[in-house]
């Protein structure tokens, strides 16, 4: 059970993030400096770097949330159960139940927040960390899979990268096609499950090999 000091803290590092996050969708995140999210958490800037080491950090501390997942996924599917049909499962029930990083959320919070992000190159670069981690997390696990093949680390790595990129670039169409093309998560849930379910698939077959016996196009 969480002790009452621990969830003190966390409804101050909420306070704080949240605070930070007002600032940035109002203003630009380069135009707010640290010392105006302090004052409007009602903190000091000594109190905000024990909880957040970097102002990136105030806003893509979210993606933290989601480094081991994946990795969780692999260790914890059903017997039996292949990686990625496991993977494929966790982001078809992310898809469901609307979570913003499978892209398919219409919230205007959650839309602007991801604008935010990604309209912004330092922010953008510091996702980039925490989605190497969540690659890096997801190899270590995938290694510790006994039928997968020689050479065994190599393997890891390659999958882990695949697997990673697939889901950020389905999260970024998703994200795209609600925000520039005017769609609801509701009307595009059936499209996204089955970009999903394509993209894993391609994942587990390959693209197949050209026909050596048809003429280039």
């Amino acid at each position: 059970m969480t002790g009452l000091r621990e969830r003190k803290k966390e409804r101050t590092r909420r306070a704080i993030s949240e605070a930070a996050i007002a600032l940035f969708l109002e203003r630009g995140f380069d135009q707010v400096s640290v010392a105006e999210v302090a004052a409007a958490a009602e903190v000091s800037k000594p109190t905000l770097f024990s909880y957040f080491p970097s102002k990136e950090d105030l806003v893509v501390h979210r993606f933290a949330d989601h480094q081991e997942q994946a990795a969780d996924v692999v260790r914890n599917r059903l017997a039996g159960e292949p990686v990625l049909d496991a993977l494929l499962r966790d982001f078809l029930t992310g898809l469901t139940r609307r979570d913003p990083v499978t892209g398919l959320n219409d919230h205007p919070a959650v839309l602007a927040f991801t604008a935010l992000v990604y309209g912004t190159p330092s922010l953008a670069a510091r996702v980039g960390a925490y989605v190497s981690r969540a690659e890096r997390s997801l190899a270590d696990a995938l290694y510790e899979v006994p039928e997968l093949p020689e050479p065994r680390a190599l393997t890891a790595e390659l999958l882990a990268a695949q697997v990673t990129a697939t889901q950020r670039v389905l999260a970024l169409h998703n994200w795209q096609r609600i925000r520039e093309g005017g769609r609801t998560a509701d009307d595009l849930h059936a499209e996204a499950a089955g970009d999903a379910t394509r993209a894993f698939d391609l994942l587990a077959h390959g693209y197949g090999r050209p026909d050596p016996g048809r003429a280039p196009g």
